[in-house]
């Protein structure tokens, strides 16, 4: 019995450089540590925020293929054409921009692990690519016919439902099964508060080293200002909010505000909740959570967040529907024809704001 204790407690110790010791968080580090070793898929599946990232990482560095190449994709940052040269690459002249052949992402990753976020984001031609990837661990490039074989394990992961988009639809059930070999469900903040203390004063530590500061103290009052607040944003919420109170206070003590958002207080700034919610508080949590969930180098803010909120919107009011246009129409107050014209502008490769390469003249 003593040797099964052991080992249960070492499965569930904390993984180097993540904080937090609560028992969800627990589960989390137990699943990594079984995973890793192996060459099994993952699906990480959690809010925007949760530190999926980190825990990939942390999977693909318990593994045997640590010393290979860690390669991350944002899925949902590129539209179809672009996505497909990033994830196979693409030769020279396979289509319009195409100036010199490219390596794509899991030729890069061969011998090591790619991690796919947001991937149910993803088209359903690409989805059969990935799929074909995942089975027979083969490609081509875009515009070639030569195929090319890689050893690449890959982690996926999302803030949707998956099992809900194969309803409505738009993701294979096939792809679901190769990529859930093993899922690994990331808390909310809301779920795991035992954590939040640990993680205010890691991130006051660190961003007070960073600013050259003494780190303010995390007062008996201020704990309970911040576990009185359900974090939406999650972990990444609560580093935005630490680092802004660490520049502000200009080394004075923390105070309430300091906490919450410019000309907010943290009881207005709580989420909103149930049916008989005011839709302006509802569609302030969707577009925070938007804004927190793009990098803050990525200069095409307003188009991600305006543009994914309509997509969700059509593609919810459609399923709903059962995909009439006339009852989706009226639901929705729109014109039939427009709703028509914004599901096909939707659907077309060629419809996102960057300049994108026009269709390959080959798909292998």
């Amino acid at each position: 019995m003593k040797p099964e204790v052991e080992t249960k407690t070492a499965l569930d110790a904390q993984l180097p450089g993540i904080v937090g010791d609560s028992p969800a968080m627990r589960e989390v580090y137990r699943l990594t540590r079984l995973v890793g070793p192996t060459s099994a898929s993952v699906l990480l599946v959690g809010e925007t925020g949760t530190g999926k990232e980190v825990i990939a990482r942390a999977i693909h560095q318990q593994g045997p293929r640590n010393e290979g190449p860690y390669v991350r994709v944002n899925c949902g940052a590129l539209s179809e054409s672009l996505l497909e040269s990033e994830l196979f690459g693409h030769i020279k002249g396979a289509f319009t921009g195409a100036i010199e052949n490219k390596t794509g992402r899991f030729e890069a990753a061969h011998m090591g692990t790619i991690f796919l976020d947001e991937i149910s984001t993803i088209s359903p031609k690409l989805q059969v690519k990935l799929l074909r990837v995942l089975q027979e661990h083969e490609f081509e490039r875009v515009g070639e016919s030569r195929t090319i074989r890689v050893n690449t394990r890959v982690i996926a992961a999302t803030n949707q439902f998956l099992e809900d988009e194969i309803a409505a639809g738009r993701f294979r059930d096939d792809l679901y099964y190769r990529l859930n070999v093993v899922p690994i469900y990331l808390p909310p903040l809301r779920e795991r508060r035992e954590d939040i203390s640990a993680l205010a004063r890691h991130f006051l530590a660190r961003y007070s080293e960073e600013n050259r500061r003494d780190p303010p103290d995390l007062t008996p009052a201020l704990e309970k200002v911040l576990l009185s607040h359900d974090w939406p944003g999650n972990v990444r919420e609560l580093e935005n909010c630490i680092e802004r109170a660490v520049v502000l206070s200009n080394g004075r003590p923390l105070t309430a505000d300091l906490l919450a958002p410019p000309d907010r207080s943290l009881k207005r700034w709580k989420p909103i909740r149930g049916r008989g919610s005011d839709l302006d508080g509802l569609i302030q949590q969707v577009v925070r959570a938007g804004i927190l969930a793009v990098p803050p180098e990525d200069r095409n803010l307003y188009d991600r967040v305006v543009r994914g909120v309509e997509k969700e919107l059509l593609d919810q009011v459609m399923a709903i529907e059962r995909n009439v246009v006339v009852k989706a129409a009226l639901r929705l107050g729109i014109n039939r024809n427009t709703l028509q014209k914004k599901i096909t502008h939707k659907e077309s490769p060629d419809s996102a704001e960057s300049p994108a390469p026009t269709a390959p003249a080959s798909e292998g």
